[in-house]
C-alpha cells in the first residue's frame, strides 16, 4: 500500500470516529470523550494536510521549483503541530471549567465509546506505519499513537467512575492527561519541522566522518565549505568545495567527483551533491581560476517519493 492510500484509510477511519465521539460524548456529559474527539477532529485535517503533501511531492521537478515540493511536506508537519497546539487550549479550559462546575458522567457509554476508538486508532497507526523516515509520515503516525493513549487515559478515568460515581473529577482530569500528549507530540513536530526549515546539518550526520570519507577519496587533497541540510526529511543536499591532487585534466578531475558523490551517496543518504573541483584551496571571497564544478545528482536508493 503506497502513502497516499494509507493516509486516505487513516483519514477515513478518524472521520468516522468523530462522528461517533462527538454524538456519544454530549450523551455521556464527557469533557474526556469530547476531548479525544477534538484531538481526532484536528487529525482529520491534519491527515488531510498530509495527503495532500504527498500528492504534491509526487510531482515532478519544474522551473520554478528545480528540487521539486519536497517542503510540502515539513510544511504539512509544521501545519499540524500548530493545529495541535491550537486544539488542546480548548481542552484545558473546558476541562478546568468541568473541574470548577461538574457534571455527571455516563460512564458505561464513555469507556464503550472510547474503547472503539483505541481500536480505530490502533488501526490507523498500523496503516500508516510505512517503516520510512519521512517527517509527514511519522506525523501522522503519531497522531494515531497518540490518539490511542488518549483514549486510553480516558477509558482508565471512565472505569474508575464506573466503581465510584462521586469522583466526577476524573472525567476533566483524563482530557488534561489528553492535552498533555498533544503538547508533547505537538513540540517533537514543530521541533522536527523548524530543523528542516533552518537548513540544519541532519542529527545523524557527523560532518567530521563525512568529510573523512571524502577526502579519503584517490585524488582528494582536501575538503572545505562543507553543507550539508534536507529539503525533506527523505532529501539531503550537499555542497562542498574538494581540492584536487596532482593538477588533474578536466577529464580527470571529473572523473574524481563522480567518485565523491558515489562514496557519500549512501552511506550518508545524500540525494543530490554540487562539488566545487578546485586544483588549489581557493579563497572563499576570491573566484579561483582553477575551479571546477561537478554537478551532477546521485540518487541512493534508500530516496523515496
Amino acid at each position: 500500500m503506497d502513502r497516499t492510500r494509507r493516509l486516505a484509510v487513516s483519514l477515513a477511519l478518524n472521520a468516522a470516529l468523530v462522528v461517533v465521539q462527538v454524538a456519544f460524548g454530549i450523551v455521556a456529559h464527557s469533557s474526556g470523550l469530547l476531548a479525544d474527539a477534538g484531538h481526532n477532529l484536528v487529525d482529520v485535517g491534519a491527515l488531510a494536510l498530509s495527503l495532500v503533501a504527498v500528492r504534491l511531492v509526487l510531482r515532478p521537478p519544474s522551473a520554478a521549483r528545480s528540487f521539486g515540493n519536497h517542503r510540502a511536506t515539513i510544511l504539512a508537519a509544521l501545519a499540524n503541530a500548530s493545529l495541535i497546539a491550537m486544539v488542546t487550549v480548548l481542552i484545558v479550559v473546558e476541562s478546568v471549567h468541568r473541574l470548577d462546575h461538574p457534571e455527571p458522567v455516563r460512564a458505561g457509554i464513555v469507556v464503550a465509546v472510547a474503547s472503539f476508538g483505541l481500536i480505530v486508532n490502533g488501526v490507523a497507526a498500523l496503516v500508516l506505519h510505512d517503516r520510512s523516515n519521512d517527517l509527514n509520515m511519522r506525523a501522522a503516525l503519531l497522531h494515531m499513537m497518540g490518539d490511542a493513549l488518549a483514549s486510553l487515559a480516558v477509558i482508565v478515568g471512565a472505569v474508575i467512575l464506573l466503581f465510584t460515581p462521586s469522583a466526577t473529577w476524573l472525567d476533566p482530569v483524563s482530557a488534561l492527561v489528553v492535552a498533555a500528549i498533544i503538547v508533547y507530540q505537538a513540540f517533537g513536530l514543530f521541533r522536527g519541522s523548524v530543523t528542516v526549515l533552518l537548513e540544519s546539518t541532519p542529527s545523524d550526520v557527523d560532518l567530521a566522518e563525512l568529510t573523512s570519507t571524502m577526502e579519503g577519496v584517490a585524488g582528494v587533497g582536501e575538503v572545505h565549505d562543507l553543507h550539508v541540510w534536507s529539503l525533506s526529511t527523505e532529501m539531503r543536499v550537499l555542497s562542498a568545495h574538494v581540492v584536487l591532487t596532482g593538477h588533474p585534466t578536466l577529464e580527470e578531475a571529473q572523473v574524481v567527483g563522480d567518485h565523491v558523490k558515489q562514496a557519500v551517496a549512501r552511506p550518508f543518504a545524500i540525494a543530490h551533491s554540487t562539488i566545487e573541483l578546485e586544483c588549489e584551496r581557493c579563497n572563499d571571497e576570491d573566484e579561483d581560476p582553477c575551479r571546477m564544478e561537478a554537478v551532477a545528482p546521485v540518487a541512493p536508493s534508500t530516496h523515496h517519493h
